[in-house]
């Protein structure tokens, strides 16, 4: 039976169509029982083609969620701000008053605190984003044929306006501790991009079974709680003892301390482990990106039936 033909809120149908259509998509759509991993090279060029035509869609998506964010939110932008701050001022008040005691610091406390929260946020929205934007195109992805990755980039484009807006912070922070700023600066975004991908790899993995079972969703939060605290952004590096390994073995730990430490004293205190970490997250980001496509298909039919 024909589908009823609809298109993306905000979005032109003939725009929608263009943008599917371009860069040698076929107006029609032709299915085979083959595996799409038989053919690697197809598939190769088939996720090429498409990550390049989503592009345009992408954008759109990414105004359209951005107003929609901030429109339907009282304090708008605020609410960026709060999670870091109200974090480093209850952690400060405690190490203060020596009812928790987290060591010795390269920063300020509140610095460390505020800057390695955002960091972390980042990476956190970064793999819950993709997660809810399957979520929230589940009726689109079920009416509409277009490029899946149009959702990847545009929930890309989202994390990279939030961190933006997150820098507005971290300037201020640099300002009101007095904080030098070196050349390695200029290096730190790199370090954030691997930070970035690893989160949108794990994201991907998770995207169509998070379409499919909500239970998915509910637990990313709760893991990525505990993940937190195996990280080193409320506390520096530990140094011995089998938490401490847990904290090392962590992939996360490399990235994030390596993005932090570039922003900051412009040195990078375990390089090795901050290459590893990066070949771990482009391998996790490849390989999520290939379960994401070969995945979806079969998570779109069960949602359509």
């Amino acid at each position: 039976m024909p589908q009823q033909s609809e298109h993306l809120p905000g979005l032109r149908p003939d725009s929608l169509a263009k943008n599917h259509f371009a860069e040698g998509h076929s107006a029609e759509a032709f299915y085979s029982a083959d595996s799409l991993l038989r053919h690697p090279l197809k598939l190769i060029g088939a996720m090429r083609r498409d990550l390049l035509a989503a592009r345009e869609l992408a954008w759109r998506l990414l105004v359209r969620d951005i107003r929609a964010q901030y429109r339907q939110s009282l304090l708008g932008i605020f609410w960026a701000f709060v999670p870091p701050i109200a974090t480093a001022a209850g952690l400060t008040l405690a190490n203060n008053a020596q009812v928790l005691n987290v060591g010795a610091t390269d920063l300020p406390y509140p610095a460390y605190v505020m800057l390695s929260m955002a960091l972390w946020q980042t990476f956190a929205e970064s793999v819950t984003g993709q997660v809810q934007a399957i979520l929230n195109a589940k009726y689109l992805l079920s009416r509409i044929n277009f490029p899946r990755e149009a959702l990847v980039l545009s929930q890309l484009g989202q994390v990279g306006f939030n961190f933006l807006i997150k820098l507005v912070l971290i300037v201020a922070l640099f300002l009101w501790f007095k904080m030098p700023v070196t050349w390695a600066v200029i290096v730190a975004p790199v370090a954030l991009l691997h930070l970035v991908g690893f989160g949108t790899g794990i994201g991907l993995l998770l995207a169509p079974f998070g379409g499919l079972y909500e239970d998915i969703s509910r637990g990313l939060t709760l893991l990525l709680t505990g993940w937190l605290f195996i990280t080193p952004v409320l506390y520096p590096l530990p140094q011995s003892g089998l938490f401490a390994m847990l904290v090392k073995l962590n992939p996360v730990t490399p990235l994030l301390m390596t993005t932090r430490e570039l922003a900051t004293i412009g040195t990078v205190s375990n390089p090795g482990a901050f290459w590893l970490a990066s070949l771990t997250a482009l391998l996790v980001l490849l390989l999520g990106w290939l379960v994401y496509r070969v995945a979806m298909p079969f998570m779109i039919e069960r949602i359509s039936a």
